[in-house]
């Protein structure tokens, strides 16, 4: 798909009509009981011929909704509504893996993706390793007999690593093993997975989709071929979403395409600036020609979202650290990222699949939709405090 197409469907919408009114968006539906005109309703209920919905855990329309807008958007068979960014990933591996399985994880995954899969899905005898962050042909290494899934994130929310995917599911696709991708930070609209061979995209639309740091909720999409195995699972388990957080996930969508826009403009402007600076190190942001792996995101990629990262030349201390990120007026200290205000993280992160830490503190940004001057004025003033 063309990205002036996806964003035509990103931003498309249909008036909601009820009891004679019409609306732009729908309205929020909330209740568990569903009322039924007929006892025959029962009887196909109970036979699976019904198809109206049956219960409140049956996906409202205001869930079904942000399900449908979404798949379309995404060009999947399938796409269902989670409570968390993490319950969608958590689903998914659990929908797709069984006693006796072997699972590979890229190295630079959300921590909690890792955790997880090492504390809970151990417990049932599923075999879980690690694979380089930066991982292409050569996963064909680490593949085994029992491998079911390769469960990647392109790049890393922290660390901003790429993985080679087309190369990656030349080799898993004929061999009958699940790919699956965290495509949070490129969104649909920078990055389509499935035309890279991916059958599973993971999203936080806790991030850039709903846009404003007020929902939590995760979706996951599914291919033609896997998805029966995962509607069986999601059906089984009665899962569902809140519908207010659909009903503001859907309307994230209709601007998703304008904000991107802007947070990527931002985010290039701020870092490129950050390369200039005497005390930066390294800045790490995929769109910049100094990424490592840059020509595999302009190969892929049509894109770059707002968040990237930063270290310094030098390795200062805590305290030194402390005080850059507390003078900061325009960033937010805060977890998370994708909406519209700047915010900032720092730390050195570890591996759960290796035992070795960085040597320096790395400096997240999320940068917002505040005017970019303000955001660099900002960061200069910190700067100053350090020298």
């Amino acid at each position: 798909m063309k990205k002036r197409d996806t964003e035509k469907r990103c931003c498309a919408g249909r008036s909601t009509e009820w009891q004679g009114v019409r609306t732009i968006n729908p309205p929020v539906y909330n209740g568990s009981t569903v009322l039924f005109d007929s006892f025959e309703d029962i009887v196909e209920i109970a036979s699976g011929q019904y198809e109206g919905i049956a219960y409140g855990t049956d996906r409202l329309p205001t869930q079904r909704a942000f399900e449908e807008h979404l798949s379309q958007l995404e060009g999947g068979a399938v796409t269902r509504a989670f409570q968390s960014g993490i319950s969608a990933i958590t689903s998914v591996l659990q929908a797709f893996t069984r006693s006796g399985d072997h699972i590979l994880l890229c190295e630079n995954v959300y921590g909690p993706t890792a955790t997880f899969c090492k504390k809970i899905l151990s417990k049932y005898a599923i075999e879980v390793d690690f694979l380089p962050a930066s991982i292409g042909a050569d996963i064909v290494h680490w593949i085994k007999p029992n491998t079911r899934l390769v469960f990647m994130e392109s790049p890393g929310s922290n660390t901003f690593e790429i993985q080679d995917i087309p190369a990656i599911t030349a080799i898993t696709a004929p061999k009958g093993i699940i790919t699956v991708l965290d495509n949070t930070w490129a969104t649909p609209l920078f990055l389509n997975p499935f035309n890279l061979g991916v059958d599973v995209i993971i999203h936080s639309v806790t991030k850039y989709i709903s846009g404003h740091s007020d929902v939590l909720l995760g979706s996951a999409t599914i291919n033609e071929k896997w998805s029966e195995e995962f509607l069986d699972y999601y059906t089984t388990m009665e899962l569902f979403a809140p519908s207010q957080e659909c009903y503001l996930a859907l309307r994230g969508l209709k601007t998703l395409a304008v904000r991107l826009r802007q947070h990527e403009k931002s985010a290039l402007t701020v870092a490129r600036w950050l390369e200039e600076q005497p005390l930066v190190g390294s800045v790490i942001h995929p769109a910049l020609t100094s990424h490592p792996q840059h020509q595999i995101w302009k190969r892929d990629f049509s894109g770059s979202s707002g968040l990237f990262a930063f270290s310094f030349a030098v390795d200062y201390p805590q305290e030194v650290i402390a005080d850059f990120v507390n003078s900061l007026e325009m960033f937010g200290i805060g977890f998370s990222w994708g909406g519209f205000m700047s915010l900032v993280t720092a730390g050195k992160y570890s591996r759960i699949g290796v035992p070795t830490e960085s040597e320096k503190y790395t400096i997240r940004l999320n940068v917002g939709l505040e005017e970019t001057d303000d955001l660099i004025e900002d960061i200069k003033s910190s700067f100053e405090r350090m020298v």
